[in-house]
């Protein structure tokens, strides 16, 4: 049982850690860490990359969290003394740990957003498909994938805590809701202080990594009437 555990923790932080946006950046010609917000997430990389290689970002991070959580319950298939869930579990947050934190770039890595929606596919698919339409919805409204990524988190632990009182699920999977929601509340603590400042980007555009900030006006002097003798 304890190599099975080993396995699980080994297997599913190095699937984490695989950083695609930083790949996919390096062979396009640019480095996300470089740019914008510094993420090798989806977001910096739909911004500075291009729609469709974010949108592949986030498809690679999502599939790292489901194939981490789908190989955790497949080992601990085969021990019968270790639970499918708790194996799942356990694969989900090294995934997500992984991620965030990545051996191969200093463990410095992206908010695991996109992972986190793999690892929820996998482990509460019902609750994951009432999350999607909030996440969509907060974007919308507001522009701000931050706002929509912070939502879902806080979401996470209610919609889950009520299938837990409900009966329909055991408390293991509410407190790594709990865990979860609170891990990417924390990773986004950089956009809540720029929402503060109101210096958020806003979603819908792709902004040059160089772009200069505009330069503020000249002050002109004011014009002199010429002095009559």
């Amino acid at each position: 049982m304890l190599f099975t555990l080993l396995s699980i923790v080994v297997c599913a932080y190095l699937l984490g850690s695989i950083p695609n946006g930083f790949l996919l950046g390096k062979l396009l010609g640019t480095d996300l860490r470089q740019v914008g917000s510094g993420n090798i997430g989806a977001t910096n990389a739909f911004r500075f990359l291009g729609k469709q290689w974010g949108i592949l970002v986030f498809v690679l991070d999502f599939c790292k969290g489901l194939g981490a959580v789908l190989l955790a319950e497949m080992l601990a298939a085969r021990n019968p003394n270790l639970s499918p869930e708790i194996a799942g579990i356990l694969g989900a947050i090294c995934s997500i740990l992984g991620h965030n934190f990545p051996i191969w770039l200093g463990f410095k890595g992206g908010k695991g957003i996109a992972t986190s929606a793999g690892v929820l596919a996998g482990l509460l698919p019902f609750v994951t498909m009432i999350l999607v339409p909030i996440w969509i919805i907060v974007l919308w409204a507001t522009r701000y994938v931050s706002k929509a990524s912070i939502a879902v988190a806080i979401a996470l632990p209610i919609l889950t805590g009520l299938n837990y009182f409900n009966g329909t699920r055991g408390p293991s999977l509410f407190i790594f809701a709990i865990i979860v929601g609170a891990l990417a509340i924390w990773r986004h603590r950089d956009n809540l202080a720029r929402l503060r400042a109101g210096t958020e980007h806003r979603i819908g555009r792709k902004k040059s990594a160089q772009e200069p900030e505009p330069e503020p006006e000249p002050e002109l002097e004011p014009t002199r009437e010429p002095e009559h003798e």
